[in-house]
């Protein structure tokens, strides 16, 4: 058979495509300049670049520069999907990295051992709303459609005058995104929130999961010689609308919205599914009668519903109007009638011999049902543990005066409260109004979980974790709000988010393993017991090298003390975006993990501008969710436990120890909050409205309650990124000093052969690429105070160096970031960009703060901190 000519052509070396992309984009782009704002056109085309005029005047060319940064992105998306497919077309699926063919080829599992395998595998990304998505939905909207336009460009088979079509229609849309704006005008609310995380559904994860199972499929096919019965299990999770920690918009009401719309969302990407089923299925009862028992199920379906002669002799468009009858009027009262029905149709259509056409119209529908339910997502809860011991304690004093929290009096009420089988309940009306709305969360969360989708609501997730006490309070909250005595029916997550409380993660677990209810309660969950793991506030804490280190640690002590109880562990993974909060490359990260710590298991956070980046097109999502897959699949399967070097683990508790050390210092020394907060834009990105809630947990102006994000973003964009290197090199130098040849040895052998170790420097090898000591100086040119910019600056410059030198000691010389040469090109491309937009930031931070007019932040430094997180990639 001769091939399509389109598919023969020769295709150009992806950077080649990436710069002919590019090329085009600059000259339509520049279009839109020559339109709107020709003085900028002529300005983006000067060698060197000139300064940006500073106050109002600046708006335009700020909006130019976020806008080109914009649009390298969605280039660079676009490029790297269509690389990932040539690949695949020329060498094979086997060949395309962290894809299912090429683990499982890696594997050489038995056709028995991957079905076992892959059947138990659970993997549950889970969106947030955390606020580091600066782009408003209506501009991620036209992203959106850029990057089609973008895709439909890489077909050959396009006329001259067909190709001009598409590319007007790109610069039509690039002509949008100047008059449509960035910035917000008004603070996202939280149904705002909601409503942007379901969109990513309906764009583009709906149809990816379907694209990811067919992978699969097709992998095991290839690989094994037959596909199997099973396939990997992928549970969205969302905290958007369940997540009140710190933010007081977040209600039991709202809960109730975000539950309704997952559900209502869910429902209407089914119907759309069984409309076009419909279509196709026009099979006639009078050209192929169905056997029996097949017709009778179908129409056991049909009589469901509402008398309908229309399609009289086509039972299966009966059938489908029928199950879309019941899905829009609530008649399943539970997703396993609904799934009931598919696979009736399903094997309907194999009876007469037409599999084919229910692997086209019903199995993917039906997969999407075990995957989505009746909700798209589970929502999960999460509260932080101040309020929940807060409102224990007013619960008692109800009765008889509460115990101070912490006390031996405080663990032994709650103890015997528990075991108490005549629990005297509160009075709710009496109650703070904090108190009622906790309670009527737990009833809401009583109340789903015998509902007809039991997981549309998930863990109550408890922030800063300190104590036993503190996971067992909740327990005694959820008997309170009606879960019963025996067993409960509520999964308490722990969040260990502080170095201590990573330290001490396992001892609080195996003390809450101590009480009867809680143990009986964790038993009836399969004797699996989830954890939540925080690197953005262990970052913050102890710094980023001691974070890394202590999240190893904790996984390897909680698996350990566990498993000596009869449990395992399901660790989830609140990683974010940038360096400092976790982020790292998903196999890279996945593969680093402890030897026995993904055990079928996973679950991790996608946070504001990581999901737009991963989940708002079908094929970056598809290929995200295979890789998330593929490498969960992969360290469960390793047989071969990672050998146990005493001397890396006793390397990496000294390097830890020494640079948190160096890390607390800093914070220490005296003046440092006063320089955080003038030499950053700390204060003013508050008026940046990125997100619904606070900057801060409970309102204190101080860097204990400042949260991780806002920590994160300032430091970012003042590019001493700090957050992402500070106190390793010191703790190098200290090293090497005391430990000599022997101690270099060790170093250069861990980052030959230790995972973790080889990616933690990896990562800080690219965070000291994008610092720039330069530019952060320009900043803490805006320190009132001489003596505390000098020491600070001198301080965060002399670790810099020696950082750099550390790494370049282990990478065997090389310059910093010339390992990461994509990584290089990206930032080369916009540094001359950025370079002018941080000088004009701090033009602004200063004028702004001379003024001194209280609560107003110029439109124009608003757009900066815009335009600066555009061209990092990140803002928290």
């Amino acid at each position: 058979m001769q091939a399509l000519a389109q598919d023969t052509q020769p295709s150009p070396p992806p950077s080649a495509y990436a710069d002919g992309l590019r090329t085009e984009l600059r000259a339509l782009w520049r279009n839109i300049l020559l339109k709107r704002a020709p003085h900028v056109a002529s300005w983006a085309e000067a060698k060197p670049l000139p300064p940006i005029p500073t106050g109002q005047a600046a708006i335009p060319y700020l909006q130019a520069l976020s806008i080109w940064f914009q649009l390298l992105r969605i280039i660079d998306e676009n490029a790297d999907v269509r690389n990932r497919r040539q690949i695949e077309t020329q060498k094979g699926a086997q060949a395309v990295e962290g894809g299912f063919a090429e683990v499982l080829s890696d594997l050489n599992l038995s056709v028995g051992e991957t079905e076992k395998l892959a059947g138990s595998l659970m993997t549950g990304p889970t969106l947030t709303a955390h606020p580091t998505e600066a782009k408003r939905v209506t501009v991620l909207e036209i992203h959106r459609r850029i990057y089609r336009i973008l895709v439909s460009l890489e077909a050959q088979r396009w006329t001259p005058i067909e190709r001009s079509t598409l590319l007007n229609d790109l610069e039509g849309e690039i002509d949008l995104l100047w008059m449509t704006g960035e910035l917000r005008l008004s603070r996202p609310s939280l149904r705002d929130e909601i409503e942007w995380g379901l969109q990513f559904f309906r764009d583009a994860i709906f149809d990816a999961v379907q694209q990811v199972i067919d992978r699969f499929d097709h992998a095991c096919l290839q690989v094994l010689g037959q596909t199997l019965n099973v396939t990997p299990n992928v549970r969205f999770h969302s905290w958007i609308g369940g997540d009140r920690d710190g933010n007081p918009k977040v209600t039991s009401e709202m809960t109730k919205l975000a539950l309704q719309r997952g559900r209502e969302t869910a429902i209407d990407l089914y119907c759309q599914a069984l409309d076009k089923a419909a279509q196709k299925l026009s099979i006639s009862a009078l050209i192929l009668p169905l056997p029996e028992p097949h017709g009778e199920r179908l129409q056991a379906i049909i009589n469901r519903a509402p008398k309908n002669d229309r399609n009289s002799n086509e039972p299966f468009r009966q059938a489908l109007n029928a199950i879309r009858q019941r899905l829009t009027s609530a008649g399943y009262q539970h997703v396993s009638q609904f799934e009931c029905d598919l696979d009736a149709l399903d094997e309907a259509l194999c009876a007469v011999n037409a599999e084919i056409l229910s692997r086209r119209h019903i199995r993917p529908l039906r997969r999407a049902a075990t995957v989505f339910g009746l909700r798209t997502t589970t929502l999960d809860i999460r509260q932080n543990s101040t309020v929940t011991t807060s409102v224990l304690a007013e619960i008692w004093s109800a009765f008889e005066p509460a115990p101070k929290y912490g006390t031996p009096e405080w663990s032994t009420r709650l103890r015997t409260e528990l075991a108490d089988q005549n629990l005297q309940y509160p009075q709710r009306d009496v109650l703070s109004d904090q108190a009622q709305e906790l309670l009527a969360l737990l009833a809401l969360m009583h109340a789903v979980r015998t509902g007809p989708d039991p997981k549309a609501v998930g863990p109550f997730i408890l922030s800063m974790t300190r104590s036993a006490d503190d996971i067992l309070g909740v327990y005694l909250l959820a008997r309170y709000a009606g879960f019963g005595s025996e067993t409960l029916d509520i999964s308490v997550v722990p969040l260990f988010e502080t170095i201590g409380d990573l330290r001490n993660a396992s001892a609080i677990l195996l003390d809450v393993l101590d009480v009867p209810l809680a143990r009986r309660s964790l038993k009836s969950d399969g004797n699996v017991i989830e954890v939540m793991l925080g690197y953005s506030d262990s970052g913050k804490d102890g710094g980023y090298f001691c974070s890394t280190w202590e999240l190893d640690r904790a996984q390897r002590r909680i698996v350990t003390a566990l498993a000596s109880q009869g449990f395992s562990a399901a660790f989830f993974h609140g990683r974010g975006g940038s360096v400092s909060r976790g982020g790292a490359p998903t196999g890279r990260a996945i593969a680093a993990q402890p030897s026995g710590t993904i055990a079928r298991r996973l679950r991790v956070t996608e946070q504001g501008e990581v999901v737009s980046a991963k989940y708002a097109n079908r094929g970056t999502a598809a290929a995200h969710l295979e890789l998330l897959l593929s490498s969960t699949l992969r360290h469960t399967a390793s047989h071969t436990k990672t050998p146990d070097r005493p001397e890396f683990d006793d390397a990496q508790d000294a390097l830890s120890e020494l640079s948190q050390m160096a890390y607390v210092s800093l914070l220490q020394t005296p003046g440092f909050l006063e320089y955080f907060q003038q030499a950053s834009p700390v204060e003013e990105l508050a008026r940046l409205k990125i997100g619904s809630r606070p900057a801060r947990r409970f309102g204190a102006a101080s860097l204990d309650d400042l949260r991780a994000i806002p920590w994160v973003f300032a430091w970012s964009q003042n590019r001493h990124l700090i957050t992402g290197w500070y106190g390793f090199g010191a703790a190098m130098v200290n090293f090497r000093k005391f430990r000599g040849a022997r101690g270099d040895e060790v170093l250069r052998d861990m980052f030959r052969q230790s995972r973790l170790f080889r990616l933690a420097v990896d990562e800080m090898e690219k965070s000291l690429y994008q610092t720039n000591m330069t530019i952060a100086a320009k900043y803490s040119e805006l320190v009132c105070d001489a003596n505390t910019r000098q020491r600070i600056l001198q301080a965060v410059t002399s670790e810099y160096c020696k950082a750099c030198d550390a790494v370049k000691f282990l990478n065997g010389g090389q310059i910093i970031g010339q390992r990461f040469p994509r990584l290089c090109e990206r930032v080369e491309r916009k540094r001359d960009e950025l370079a002018r937009i941080h000088t004009l930031q701090v033009d602004l931070l200063r004028q702004t703060r001379s003024e001194q007019q209280a609560g107003t932040v110029p439109v124009a430094l608003l757009q900066s901190m815009n335009a600066i997180s555009a061209g990092l990639g990140w803002t928290g």
